[in-house]
């Protein structure tokens, strides 16, 4: 039976997001005052959702190392650690070009940017993002405690997996070092219990400061690209996801749907894949049933690889953009839209925005205007929120199909209500 605690904290959870939307739109709509402005959403809310998001983006390098130091000596075998590698990053790239296939397809079916007549000129200049190569190389880290400290999260995979790996073959001392790992892994999952305690005060001041800022009439020039995105996502989470779960699996995507939805609420008030690991891996692991050593290594590496959520904003933000500019794609761009999306997903930050440079590298290889970015930026917030929950739902499903492939996956605890 799932605890009256955890219970309570969904709840809390969902009454923060409902009262942070209610009454962030409600000062959007009806603000004029500056000292309202200055002390509760750019002091209060401004204060606790920055507070609640630096708390969680606390716990995720060392909960990152220390999970993946000890889900690669569980696994006791190197080459084991090689094949769920291997099946990891193929369902992971695998469903992001499902993901942006289905967004090309929906906008051209319904052509969200016809209407607008636009013309090129200088306007909004997002940073560049790295070519692949830089991308490969910067997979290996020079300084270990460099990468940790700046929070790169492929550098600090790579070397906790490395880590992991020496202790496997190092015998006696590696079991020894092993052991402190698994108990520094136990203390670090109670400090994410003490911060979720906090959680529904933090969901609702970032909701709040969202809508208080944005507010709802900022999605009105906009609506059809919104909600076509909006469907988009919604339908691969529920459908896409849900078909793969069945058939992979053999697992209820009800029951699922149900027991990931507080990551989920984590995922959309926070915007951030990095930000919610903590709460992911607590989900897939207490309350789905993947073992430890699988969710050790397929969550963290979801955060950093998985990013169908923003490939489906790519898919229609560049058919969008295209339409706006009256620049015609050929059937050439859409596969290259396609791969260029998917391999754009390997090595970007799971952080707020980050998805607006991704979308400006696939709109110059197809070669369409980059300051088209410009016109999605009043709505890529709200957007943004929806997608990194269907992002962590994706690194759900695969740990589950991995884990359930390799008999990591405890059937009692996924049954249990």
């Amino acid at each position: 039976m799932t605890s009256p605690a955890k219970n309570k904290l969904t709840r809390n959870i969902i009454i923060g997001m409902f009262l942070g939307f209610l009454i962030g739109g409600l000062l959007n709509l009806w603000n004029t005052n500056s000292v309202i402005d200055r002390y509760l959403i750019g002091g209060l809310f401004y204060v606790g959702g920055s507070i609640f998001l630096a708390s969680l983006k606390l716990l995720v390098v060392p909960l990152v190392f220390v999970s993946l130091v000890c889900g690669t000596t569980a696994l006791d075998d190197v080459r084991k650690l090689g094949r769920v590698g291997l099946k990891t990053v193929f369902l992971y790239l695998g469903t992001t070009a499902i993901a942006i296939s289905i967004a090309l397809t929906a906008a051209v079916v319904f052509q969200p940017g016809v209407g607008f007549e636009l013309s090129t000129n200088e306007g909004f200049s997002p940073k560049e993002a790295p070519p692949l190569s830089e991308v490969i190389i910067g997979l290996f880290p020079t300084n270990p405690v460099k990468a940790m400290a700046e929070g790169n999260m492929l550098q600090i995979i790579v070397c906790s997996i490395l880590f992991g790996v020496a202790l496997v073959i190092s015998g006696d001392a590696g079991k020894r070092v092993g052991a402190v790992f698994n108990d520094l892994n136990e203390i670090i999952m109670k400090l994410v219990f003490i911060l979720m305690q906090i959680a529904p005060y933090g969901v609702f001041c970032l909701i709040a400061k969202t809508f208080a800022t944005e507010g709802f009439a900022a999605i009105k020039p906009l609506a059809l690209y919104f909600f076509l995105v909006f469907g988009v996502l919604i339908f691969h989470a529920l459908c896409t996801y849900a078909s793969l779960l069945k058939v992979f699996s053999g697992l209820s995507p009800l029951r699922f749907f149900r027991k990931i939805r507080r990551a989920q609420l984590f995922a959309f008030s926070t915007a951030s894949s990095g930000a919610t690991i903590p709460v992911t891996l607590d989900v897939v692991e207490n309350r789905i049933g993947v073992k430890n050593s699988i969710a050790s290594f397929t969550i963290p590496l979801g955060a950093t690889l998985n990013m169908d959520g923003t490939a489906i904003m790519q898919g229609v933000a560049a058919v969008f953009i295209a339409q706006a500019y009256g620049i015609e794609m050929t059937f050439v761009n859409y596969p290259m839209v396609i791969v260029t999306a998917t391999l754009a997903s390997i090595g970007t930050a799971g952080v707020p925005g980050v998805g607006l440079i991704m979308l400006a590298m696939v709109l110059n290889q197809v070669g369409l205007p980059v300051e088209g970015v410009a016109l999605i930026i009043g709505v890529d917030r709200l957007l943004d929120m929806v997608r990194t929950a269907v992002n962590i739902t994706g690194d759900a499903v695969v740990s589950c199909i991995v884990s359930k492939s390799e008999g990591q996956f405890d059937q009692s605890v996924f049954d249990r209500d």
